[in-house]
């Protein structure tokens, strides 16, 4: 982990603990693996510069690591402004040696602001997946393709009094969901997610489909919602294997053979789920924070990055 060098009693105490907690070594392990100096160079064109006058912007590697912290812990701007005068892994995480350093308020908020305004979490969701793909972790030519539904406030109870335009109601077997969906596209052997959107939930799952594949790609694997006889037979010209599952047509079950295939596509497209369950339930992405999709493609893009990397931090480190 980056930890500043001990200077005082409180440091020296602090590096000669018998015993790390769960907090610092999660820190540690994404110390390793997180692509610092890439993403630093990706926004350092973008990020506002000192000037003579007025308050200096904090530098860009505390707020990007600060940032990152925010989504790994589910942390809104103050708790985690308050959490670095409390805790030391996260103040020493972020580069903070003393707490008087950490005296000045982050702004959080403009940050964040900052990445939405040049749309820089997609490219930062790019620039992890060049870089594992440097590291040989993502090399097929195959995609998985699903879509997981994120729930957002149902109320009106608001100064609006109104939901978000941008959300909407979606059923789901005998279930109804209010909020967006996140399609996604992951990579077969390792689950890494290569490509993403954000949607309103009624949007249909099949409409998504072309978008998620890559030009390279030799198999797709699917739910039954992505059943479409006009994809099936376009993908025998260019040589994809199908491998999205059989739906059984109304009133009629479906044969053995469609059920034996059926079972052998699921056992390989299941394991997208892993990365879902990183960012709902490891990084407690349930609900989305923020009104508009805009915002919450952003905080998607987010995710998904840090989640690949989480998701490959013990092959990365193994490499």
């Amino acid at each position: 982990m980056h930890t500043p060098t001990p200077t005082g009693f409180a440091e020296l105490e602090y590096a000669s603990k018998k015993r790390q907690t769960r907090r610092e070594k999660f820190l540690a392990e994404m110390e390793r693996v997180v692509p610092w100096a890439l993403w630093l160079a990706k926004l350092e064109p973008h990020y506002p510069q000192s000037g003579r006058r007025g308050r200096q912007p904090m530098p860009l590697h505390r707020m990007l690591r600060i940032h990152c912290m925010q989504q790994w812990f589910s942390s809104s701007d103050r708790p985690m402004e308050d959490a670095l005068y409390e805790i030391d892994s996260i103040r020493r995480f972020a580069g903070f040696g003393r707490v008087t350093e950490a005296l000045a308020d982050a702004p959080l908020l403009n940050f964040r602001h900052w990445l939405e305004k040049h749309q820089l979490t997609e490219m930062l969701l790019a620039t992890v997946n060049d870089h594992l793909k440097d590291q040989g972790l993502l090399v097929s030519k195959g995609t998985r393709v699903d879509a997981t539904i994120s729930h957002a406030p149902s109320s009106p109870k608001n100064r609006d009094q109104a939901r978000d335009p941008d959300m909407h109601p979606t059923k789901q077997g005998h279930q109804w969901y209010f909020g967006m969906k996140i399609p996604v596209g992951a990579d077969v052997p390792s689950g890494a997610v290569h490509s993403v959107t954000v949607t309103a939930a009624h949007t249909a799952d099949i409409v998504e489909l072309p978008k998620r594949l890559r030009e390279d790609d030799q198999v797709i694997f699917a739910d039954a919602g992505y059943t479409s006889d006009e994809y099936k037979k376009g993908s025998r010209h260019p040589g994809l294997r199908w491998g999205v599952h059989d739906k059984r047509k109304p009133g009629k079950n479906l044969s053995s053979r469609p059920r034996q295939r059926n079972r052998q596509y699921a056992s390989v497209r299941a394991r997208v789920e892993r990365s879902f369950r990183i960012i709902k339930c490891q990084f407690d992405f349930r609900k989305t924070p923020y009104r508009g999709l805009e915002k919450s493609t952003a905080q998607v893009n987010w995710r998904v990055g840090l989640a690949n990397l989480y998701l490959l931090r013990r092959p990365w480190m193994a490499a």
